[in-house]
């Protein structure tokens, strides 16, 4: 019987900040386990063969609409980022690089500062002084996210979740089953409970 769900995200995706959101509600009242699989979805959409919402005119603008309905209606604070979209490659690295007591305060800063304060988090001062407010020494970081192991670390779990034909995110997998969006995280919840 399982006992948790793989979230497959990015700090980049809007869409993984709303579930990263829900998820914390959901956590509140229930012992479910989320596994948080960190992705370079950059990586992943090139393996898959697919253009980005982000540049594609229509689709950006829908996406963006779509990203304050939905977190209006849950009342997730949201602001669409002026500087959607960048390159998350070091963002995602910095999560697999810090230590596991700072993985959940890491995402919640940087999720709210991208995706509620909309911050440049292409700005290297801009993540030095999120970095300073984790206690975490920011060229200890910037060495770190340049060390093979975790470039490695990196491309092989965007690899795995390619294997496992996840496309995008956020993507939830329970029993081998995979439900794509925020708007499946219900799905996967209740693909868990029905073990």
């Amino acid at each position: 019987m399982n006992d948790n769900i793989d979230f497959y995200f990015d700090i980049i995706s809007a869409y993984s900040y709303i579930a990263h959101k829900k998820i914390q509600k959901i956590q509140e009242n229930s012992s479910i386990r989320f596994n948080y699989k960190p992705i370079f979805l950059g990586g992943l959409h090139n393996l898959a063969g697919i253009n980005a919402p982000a540049f594609n005119k229509y689709k950006i603008k829908n996406m963006q609409s779509d990203c304050e309905l939905v977190s209006k209606k849950n009342n997730i604070p949201f602001k669409w980022n002026s500087k959607f979209p960048i390159n998350s490659l070091y963002l995602m690295r910095g999560y697999l690089y810090i230590a596991d007591d700072q993985k959940n305060n890491y995402l919640n800063i940087f999720f709210n500062a991208y995706w509620k304060d909309n911050l440049d988090l292409s700005n290297d001062k801009e993540i030095s002084q999120l970095l300073k407010a984790l206690n975490i020494n920011n060229e200890n970081f910037l060495d770190g996210i340049k060390q093979q192991s975790i470039k490695d670390a990196l491309k092989d779990t965007t690899n795995d979740a390619f294997k496992k034909e996840v496309f995008g995110a956020p993507t939830f997998i329970v029993n081998n089953k995979i439900f794509w969006g925020q708007d499946r995280l219900e799905y996967a919840v209740e693909e868990l409970n029905s073990d």
